[in-house]
C-alpha cells in the first residue's frame, strides 16, 4: 500500500536573542503552517553544543518527517554543529544567512571542517559586522554549501531592513518543489541539489 507523500517541514534557527517579530525568520515562519522554531532556553548564551542539542530534541519531538532548516547567525553555527554529529538527519536541506564568525565566540575548531551532510546555501553580506565576506566564502567553500553575497545589506536583520524576506521563501518554495519532484517514480533519479540565487 502506497504511503502518502508528506512534504519537509519548515525549521527556524534563529541567532543569538532570537529573531523578534519584525525579523525575516518571524516573517518566514508565518508563511508555512507546519513551521517550526527551535526555542534556545538562553538565547543571550552562546552555547554551541547546548543550541545544537535543541536543534535535535526539537526535530526529534515533533515527529517523523523531513525538514528544510533555514538558520540566521550564531544558529547557522549550531546547525553545522548539528548536522556533524548526526549521520541520519532528517534535514535534507539548509539555507544558512548571515553566519556569525565562529573566531568571535572561541568556536572554529569545534565546527565541521569538511562538506556538510546535506546541501546548503550560504548568503553572505558585503558588509556584515559579524562576519566579513572573505569568511562566508571561506566556510561556504568548507562545507560544500553554494554562495552569494547580496551586497551592503548589513548582517541581513530586521535592523538592517530585512522584514519580509522573499528570497528566504523563494528558496524554501524551490525546495520544496523538488522534495515533490523527487517522490514521482518518473524522477526518481534525479537530484538538483544547488539552489540559484
Amino acid at each position: 500500500m502506497a504511503t502518502t507523500y508528506r512534504p519537509p517541514r519548515l525549521i527556524i534557527i534563529p541567532g543569538l536573542h532570537d529573531s523578534g517579530p519584525a525579523h525575516w525568520q518571524s516573517w518566514l515562519q508565518s508563511q508555512f503552517r507546519d513551521a517550526r522554531r527551535v526555542q534556545q532556553r538562553d538565547f543571550s548564551q552562546p552555547e554551541l553544543q547546548r543550541w545544537a542539542d535543541r536543534i535535535a530534541s526539537t526535530v526529534d519531538h515533533a515527529g517523523p518527517g523531513e525538514w528544510l532548516a533555514v538558520a540566521h547567525s550564531f544558529g547557522t553555527l549550531a546547525l553545522a554543529r548539528y548536522l556533524d554529529e548526526h549521520a541520519d538527519t532528517p534535514i535534507r536541506q539548509a539555507l544558512l544567512v548571515a553566519p556569525a564568525e565562529p573566531d568571535k565566540f572561541g568556536l572554529a575548531e569545534l565546527l565541521p571542517q569538511q562538506r556538510l551532510r546535506i546541501p546548503c546555501t550560504l548568503i553572505a553580506s558585503q558588509n556584515d559586522p559579524w562576519m566579513t565576506p572573505h569568511s562566508a566564502q571561506r566556510w561556504a567553500r568548507r562545507w560544500g554549501a553554494s554562495y552569494s553575497n547580496l551586497g551592503r545589506v548589513g548582517h541581513i536583520n530586521s535592523e538592517s531592513g530585512f522584514g519580509p524576506f522573499p528570497l528566504a521563501k523563494r528558496w524554501v518554495e524551490v525546495a520544496l518543489a523538488r522534495a515533490a519532484r523527487e517522490q514521482r517514480p518518473l524522477h526518481a533519479s534525479f537530484r538538483e541539489w544547488s539552489f540559484a540565487i
